[in-house]
């Protein structure tokens, strides 16, 4: 069984935490480096001074042993305080010196073999230890003055490139959401005499693929347009040739087929209007129960209505609305199971039916026009229209299998805010 992993909090994660953490590791560990050069050469020079004082007076020292001469103080054979390792080295007929405590504090002692014993003598060290001592508190508060210092100047350079950073991808979400005419427009993009950095690179990227992007959707988006514009009126003439034919089976497919291509031409101009967002939104207060009940009429009776919960007023356009729900129903009666049921619960309508569900295609990225799972009628645009119309008037749109099976699409309304000026007029 694998052990779950620990994750600390998604601030840790930011870019400005790791910079932080890294300045602060980076500068600790050439400060500790620094002070450890600093701190070994000067206590090299210290006590190498003190060593060549103490090593002069023992030379002292013992010629006056040696001459029987009394000895100064300050020395003496065997003295007590000699550190043990000075006094074995002195005893085994070497000499040395080692630093330790003396009478006055930290000594320099000095020692030699003297007739199987140690003659030995001290100075003073507790200027060059409060010189070592000194030097040490300089180099951490120095040290630390300078993390600060470097902190403080890293993190503001990083907080630039950061800023910078989530301005383009504030600038990427929106484009993601459908805003086109979103751009990042980094002043270093647009002076070709100043160098650009990385994240300037980025953003130029970004702009130009999305000013590319905009003019091929334009582009379609007026294609489309101009097919449909161009169709509606020899589609027109059509119609009406086809009701001089005879009355019989041909004349009813031929209208039948007229009809249909009628119908797709229509909703090809429909989604035009949406891609260009040209459309305005005629909202009013209404009660969503009484137009939901009169919109799903129109399906059939087959189509049941429920209201549950309390009830609420929305800010919507009554035409839209009927044609987004219009829409759903037929989605679920062409290619669902029955029963359908529509349900509104406050703000929310639910278009409800027991069929296969919806493709997972669908559920992940919303409609896709002229593309159908089952091969049967349709060209995938009553989906399109519906979340388009829902955008229009505010609403979300969300398509979804239950885990009880078959297909729920839930319309969520915008409430009326009685805040806002200007009387409510609800409308059923």
């Amino acid at each position: 069984m694998r052990r779950p992993r620990l994750r600390g909090p998604a601030w840790t994660a930011t870019l400005t935490w790791k910079s932080a953490v890294f300045l602060t590791v980076m500068c600790c560990v050439l400060a500790a480096l620094l002070g450890v050069l600093v701190h070994t050469a000067v206590t090299r020079q210290t006590v190498g001074h003190a060593r060549e004082k103490s090593l002069d007076r023992l030379d002292l020292i013992t010629r006056a042993y040696e001459a029987g001469e009394p000895l100064p103080p300050g020395s003496g054979v065997d003295p007590e305080g000699l550190p043990g390792a000075l006094r074995a080295l002195a005893a085994g007929g070497e000499r040395g010196t080692a630093v330790g405590d003396g009478p006055p504090g930290p000594v320099m002692w000095a020692a030699a073999p003297a007739d199987g014993r140690a003659i030995a003598t001290w100075t003073d060290y507790s200027q060059g230890a409060r010189t070592i001592g000194g030097l040490d508190r300089a180099i951490v508060g120095s040290s630390l003055l300078a993390v600060a210092a470097t902190l403080l100047v890293g993190l503001f350079a990083v907080g630039r490139v950061t800023r910078r950073l989530k301005q383009t991808a504030r600038v990427a979400r929106r484009i993601s959401a459908g805003d086109l005419d979103a751009r990042v427009g980094d002043p270093r993009t647009g002076a070709p005499s100043r160098s650009q950095d990385e994240v300037a690179v980025v953003a130029g990227a970004l702009d130009t693929m999305t000013s590319s992007l905009q003019r091929r959707l334009q582009a379609e988006q007026r294609f489309t347009a101009d097919v449909a514009h161009e169709l509606r009126t020899p589609l027109t003439g059509l119609w009406a040739a086809a009701e001089l034919l005879p009355p019989g089976r041909p004349a009813e497919m031929v209208r039948d087929r007229v009809g249909a291509m009628r119908a797709l031409t229509e909703d090809l101009l429909e989604i035009s209007r949406l891609d260009a967002r040209t459309e305005q939104a005629d909202l009013s207060v209404h009660a969503p129960a009484p137009l939901v009940d009169r919109a799903v009429r129109a399906a059939g009776p087959e189509v049941s209505v429920r209201v549950v919960g309390p009830p609420a007023l929305v800010e919507t356009d009554r035409r839209r609305l009927e044609r987004v729900l219009g829409n759903l129903v037929a989605n679920a009666r062409q290619h669902g199971a029955p029963p359908v049921t529509v349900t509104v619960d406050g703000a929310t309508v639910s278009v409800r039916d027991r069929g296969p569900g919806f493709p997972e295609y669908l559920t992940a990225g919303g409609p896709q026009r002229f593309r159908t799972e089952d091969g049967g009628k349709g060209h995938g645009l009553g989906l399109t229209i519906a979340l388009g119309q829902a955008e229009a008037i505010g609403a979300v749109l969300t398509l979804r299998n239950p885990p009880d099976g078959g297909a729920e699409a839930l319309l969520t309304l915008p409430l009326h805010d009685p805040r806002q000026p200007g009387p409510p007029r609800p409308q059923g």
